[in-house]
């Protein structure tokens, strides 16, 4: 075997003296507080059924068998697609294999040399990475703050063309998007959507949302810009299914000149091999399942335990510690690597698997516990976590 770089031993070996070094964890038994499966939907026995009655009726292969321009376009794509168009109100959805892919697919391609990007400065790194791979210039706004946003876009925009005349921020094929989450990742929280696409409507901007962890959830399981009644004035959607939806995969929601854009330039689409026929027809039978009685109970029940689990920091004198939110995801900052590990170890001892969030992937200083709430957690589990909290912090 050749010698491993000595730039990359530094590397990992700066990770291990910042207590940063990340792992592949193993699988256990600890109660649930950790994954991304909201509304438990990857262990619901009537999804895997029905998406096997799908696969049987299609008549598919078991693989993909290439990418979805040259053979792996099976039937059950378009049976999704024409399903997310319908659900979703809008006229183009394109599947991808992953949310990773299809941010890394729109922001390569779709802002051009000459435009602008306007991010939320705690935008997901699969945002990040797509803004990396364009020609568009970006910048980043404070997180949440239209204010800042605003006097960055007019003053990097003059910056960038002096010519423009007072009042006019418009130039011929000059395009501007703003980036956005409906419900952040690490923190939870939401932007204020609604004066969002406001801004972005009188302007002409294009706004761009990323609704990974609002999908399934809020607006009837279609996201929180339909919640606001704002999905038409909405650029571009990002939704995923390995989330809430249990499954695998994300799309991008859009118009159908959007659609046909990406087909011929988003390389992590056109580039991989497509989505097998199994995974598609698990995605068709998880919104089967939330449309039915069955899945909008699970839904209610996510919002009742999320209102439960704030009651209970409250009644503990915890609200303090944690940031303000309203999703299924409740972070408790603890500043320090070594210390918000050693506090997840602790949880995990009494049986609880809640993951501690390390930097670089937030700021140093914001570390934090990060507590993913689920339709299936029990009030008493909900209750003793808050209190062995208390009793370890």
């Amino acid at each position: 075997m050749p010698d491993f770089p000595k730039k990359l031993i530094d590397k990992l070996d700066k990770r291990v003296d910042e207590n940063s070094l990340r792992i592949l964890p193993s699988a256990s038994n600890l109660v649930d507080f950790s994954s991304n499966d909201y509304l438990g939907f990857s262990k619901e026995i009537w999804i895997g059924e029905k998406a096997r009655e799908i696969l049987r009726s299609s008549d598919c292969h078991n693989g993909a068998t290439g990418s979805r321009l040259i053979s792996g376009n099976h039937k059950l794509y378009r049976t999704l697609e024409n399903r997310l168009t319908n659900f979703y109100n809008c006229d183009g959805a394109l599947v991808f294999n992953s949310g990773y892919d299809a941010n890394l697919g729109f922001f390569a391609s779709v802002p051009q040399r000459g435009d602008f990007i306007f991010y939320d400065e705690y935008a997901h790194a699969s945002i990040r990475d797509g803004i990396q791979l364009s020609n568009a210039k970006s910048y980043k706004f404070k997180h949440n703050n239209l204010a800042d946003l605003k006097t960055k876009v007019e003053l990097l925009v003059r910056t960038n063309h002096p010519e423009l005349v007072e009042g006019e921020l418009r130039i011929e094929n000059l395009e501007i998007y703003i980036v956005t989450e409906s419900v952040f990742s690490m923190d939870g929280d939401s932007p204020d959507l609604e004066s969002l696409a406001k801004f972005c409507e009188e302007n002409n901007y294009h706004l761009v949302v990323d609704e990974a962890h609002a999908g399934g959830i809020f607006g009837g399981g279609k996201g929180l810009c339909e919640e606001h009644e704002i999905e038409d004035v909405i650029f571009a959607r990002i939704i995923t299914f390995g989330k809430a939806m249990g499954c695998h995969g994300a799309a991008i929601l859009g118009c159908k000149k959007l659609k046909e854009y990406l087909v011929n330039y988003a390389r992590s689409l056109i580039y991989t091999t497509a989505l097998p026929p199994h995974t598609i027809a698990s995605i068709l039978a998880a919104y089967d399942f939330l449309n039915s009685s069955e899945g909008k109970d699970n839904q209610q029940q996510l919002l009742e335990n999320t209102a439960y689990f704030k009651k209970q920091l409250q009644e503990n004198n915890l609200q303090n510690y944690f940031i303000e939110s309203n999703s299924a995801i409740q972070s408790m900052e603890v500043a320090g690597n070594l210390t918000v590990k050693n506090l997840s170890e602790k949880l995990s001892k009494k049986g609880f698997d809640v993951k501690a969030i390390l930097s670089p992937t937030v700021p140093e200083g914001k570390e934090r516990l990060r507590f993913c709430l689920h339709a299936f957690n029990t009030k008493d589990e909900l209750k003793e976590i808050v209190q062995i909290l208390k009793q370890v912090k």
